[in-house]
């Protein structure tokens, strides 16, 4: 099937980090693709049945093969179309960057939101320590301008969760004085053009968060 024939959609919500993951994949790589929306709490029948397992954005569906997990999608868009590669070609480095993808969502991501979301002071408080040793990791392995090195790769993609927290939460993650290297490399990322480019607002942001941990919140009563 010629690339001009391809189909390619995005099942997503306006503020989802893990969205916002697979939007700049696919601009980087200069893919056309079509974007649905969804409402959390109000899930198409279209997610339901290509994502029964999980339920959730994002949905990368291509020529009719749907795939969900953001990192998961990233990989198959990597591997798809070659052009303007985020992922290393060498072996080991591919391996560290997938290690590094999976350690920023177990480590950094799920941290992040309970520093902010748990209604426990005390558990706010362990979680917050907790993401600022796992700030500290990544801030030994930013080595470049990017983790990808000169350009934004797979490691960079899955980190945005966290400026992205920061900037909705008014978290103080970044500082110049904890983190240097992160705190220049979350400018350089944000300033990127196709960044800047997609990413929403910081009351869509807010919007998406709330959104989302009242849906969390309903889910658990």
């Amino acid at each position: 099937m010629a690339a001009s024939e391809e189909e390619v959609k995005l099942l997503g919500s306006v503020g989802s980090p893990f969205v916002i993951r697979v939007q700049i994949a696919l601009e980087l790589k200069g893919i056309e693709y079509k974007y649905s929306e969804e409402k959390l709490g109000n899930l198409s029948e279209t997610l339901l049945k290509y994502n029964p397992v999980y339920r959730m954005v994002p949905v990368f569906v291509h020529n009719g093969n749907p795939i969900s997990e953001s990192r998961v999608i990233l990989e198959y868009i990597d591997e798809t179309w070659k052009q303007n590669p985020i992922l290393p070609s060498d072996p080991y480095q591919r391996a560290l960057a997938r290690f590094w993808s999976k350690f920023i969502d177990d480590k950094c991501v799920a941290a992040a939101w309970m520093s902010v979301f748990m209604p426990d002071k005390k558990e706010r408080e362990k979680a917050s320590e907790e993401l600022l040793k796992a700030l500290q990791f990544l801030e030994n392995e930013l080595k470049d301008k990017f983790f990808g090195g000169q350009e934004i790769g797979f490691v960079d993609i899955a980190a945005l969760f966290i400026p992205l927290f920061q900037e909705v939460a008014e978290l103080q993650l970044f500082t110049r004085e904890k983190f240097p290297k992160l705190y220049k490399w979350s400018k350089e990322f944000n300033n990127h053009p196709i960044v800047k480019e997609i990413m929403p607002s910081k009351d869509q942001q807010f919007a998406y968060f709330k959104a989302r941990a009242e849906s969390l919140a309903a889910a658990s009563k």
